[in-house]
């Protein structure tokens, strides 16, 4: 058997479970363009999130893209983001012609910078888009209050928040818009999919025509739209999954809380912290490596991992200002603390069913490399 550790490990419902959820489907044969499964899920999400609006989509991507659209903001405006986030999320931006405007990051939490974005206002911004990180919360508030001053809405990409609260709200419940992913590797998941929580009711019919053509009815289209429905079998995965949430994070809270026995105190690396008011949802495990008094750099203690089969990510890196497709468009030194943490940060093995045992040959790999 091998003894190999991956840095993410999907869960699932029992095999028995999901097939008598998904049992009725060859019955009806009814499998996708939102059928019983879908409007079950979308309605048990809205319940759990306790917000008025969800649209699925059957991938996260295409709900921050699609949500983004249905705003209508005009050709060339600026979004304000941050580069320390997934490829995703600057893409979405750009591919409705919008222009991406990189605000820095906090070095401790790893979220935007609040005190920089008023700074990078123009008359052109029309949003600001900022990322819930590890299943840490920006700062919803001081977020809010700016985007009132300057009339912008607020889209957040929250695909690491799924089950995060914040002064017992849902982080689904903040800003214009939060979008979610229910990619396999997240801590909830319907294998693939996504998810748009909103507040406005006439976005309900904007979202629905651009995730299915445009079609509102046999021989009627009334928006230029695409195909991005959740199908029956996404939906069936999510009900079952959305049943053990609660339980899934617990477990996942044992496994950070072995970590940080290990390795908290370690001078030379910095864990994700415990924020104020915010309950996680534990989605990642960051370190932060600083190796002139850690000894190693981030780069050698992944690869001593990778020689004991363990699987760790640079995850973010590189940040998505520094990519080819936008050569030479953005300056990087504009987002200092973004380009320094995304040199330093690993994250390392962690899902709901790593054992304690494969925790402690991790954190000892870790430490071996400290000098």
């Amino acid at each position: 058997m091998s003894n190999k550790i991956l840095v993410t490990r999907s869960s699932m419902p029992t095999y028995e479970e999901y097939c008598a959820e998904i049992k009725e489907l060859w019955d009806s044969r009814w499998l996708t363009n939102m059928g019983v499964k879908h409007k079950a899920f979308q309605a048990a999400l809205e319940e759990k999130l306790g917000v008025p609006y969800v649209s699925l989509f059957t991938n996260g991507h295409l709900a921050l893209e699609n949500v983004i659209a249905a705003m209508q903001f005009p050709d060339g405006g600026e979004v304000i983001t941050t580069p320390f986030t997934f490829t995703s999320t600057t893409n979405a931006i750009v591919r409705n012609r919008l222009t991406p405007v990189f605000c820095d990051i906090h070095a401790t939490d790893f979220t935007i910078d609040v005190t920089k974005i008023e700074s990078l206002i123009t008359e052109k911004t029309c949003a600001i888009v900022p990322v819930h990180v590890y299943g840490n919360m920006c700062d919803v508030e001081a977020i809010q209050k700016i985007a009132d001053r300057y009339h912008l809405k607020v889209i957040y990409d929250a695909a690491h928040a799924f089950g995060v609260t914040y002064k017992g709200k849902s982080s689904a419940s903040f800003g214009d818009a939060s979008i979610f992913s229910f990619h396999a590797t997240k801590v909830f998941h319907s294998v693939e999919g996504g998810a748009v929580c909103f507040h406005d009711e006439s976005l309900v019919e904007v979202l629905k025509d651009i995730k299915n053509f445009g079609i509102r009815g046999p021989e009627e289209v009334q928006y230029i739209g695409g195909n991005a429905k959740m199908n029956e079998f996404q939906a069936a995965m999510g009900i079952c999954n959305l049943r053990h949430l609660d339980g899934e994070i617990e477990k996942r809270k044992a496994v950070v809380d072995r970590y940080w026995m290990h390795l908290d105190q370690v001078d030379g690396i910095s864990l994700n912290p415990i924020q104020k008011d915010v309950t996680s949802n534990y989605a990642y495990f960051p370190v932060v490596f600083w190796e002139d008094i850690f000894g190693a750099t981030r780069d050698e203690v992944q690869m001593a991992l990778a020689n004991e089969e363990i699987g760790a990510r640079k995850y973010f890196y590189p940040l998505t200002n520094t990519f080819g497709c936008f050569h030479g468009r953005f300056d990087v030194n504009l987002t200092p603390t973004a380009l320094d943490i995304s040199k330093r940060v690993l994250t390392l093995p962690l899902y709901a069913d790593l054992s304690f045992e494969d925790v402690d040959r991790i954190c000892e790999v870790v430490l071996k490399c400290k000098k």
